[in-house]
């Protein structure tokens, strides 16, 4: 899985006027937040978290986010949960960051890559892929940024199901199993 560093500073000052004088300093007020810790509000250099968040834009990914309280600093796993931009000049208002922990299982959406060229395509057929993505379950660190698909061996009238496709150790399928991700139709002439 995709992980980027990013700092934050805690903030003092909460409250509309407080993030309008933080905005125009170049800075951006963010939150973080979940079942690990209590709220903290915090401020980021927009032009650092802008560029952190379009580099993770679509994509599994977390941040580590090292967190300065009056010099004393910490680093909390967080990812993003929602970001307010502003509709007409596009930029970053506030952040929501929700913290995890890399122990516990979770749930990802992971992109499925398909390699090769079917055998049943030489022979005349049509792949029809049906699936771009599937659930996964497992620690934070084991989830691939993507999983490759071999669909070289697939002749034709063969169907590839969700249960079929290799997955590594410490995954488990949460897709339903018996979903068709690619199929080979067509008959030879």
């Amino acid at each position: 899985m995709l992980q980027i560093d990013m700092t934050a500073r805690v903030r003092k000052t909460v409250g509309k006027g407080a993030a309008r004088t933080l905005r125009r300093s170049g800075n951006t007020p963010a939150i973080i937040y979940g079942p690990l810790g209590a709220p903290v509000s915090l401020e980021c250099n927009t032009r650092e978290l802008t560029k952190g968040l379009l580099s993770i834009h679509r994509k599994n990914a977390f941040i580590n986010l090292e967190i300065d309280e009056d010099g004393k600093k910490t680093v909390r796993q967080v990812m993003t949960r929602e970001i307010q931009t502003d509709p007409i000049q596009d930029n970053v208002l506030h952040a929501d960051f929700y913290e995890i922990s890399l122990d516990k299982p979770m749930v990802f959406q992971v992109p499925l890559k398909y390699v090769g060229k079917a055998k049943g395509v030489d022979l005349g057929g049509d792949m029809t892929i049906a699936r771009n993505k599937v659930a996964v379950s497992g620690k934070l660190l084991d989830i691939p940024d993507l999983i490759e698909v071999n669909v070289a061996p697939l002749d034709l009238g063969v169907v590839l199901t969700c249960k079929e496709i290799g997955l590594a150790a410490g995954l488990s399928l949460v897709s339903n199993g018996d979903a068709v991700c690619v199929s080979i139709s067509g008959a030879a002439e």
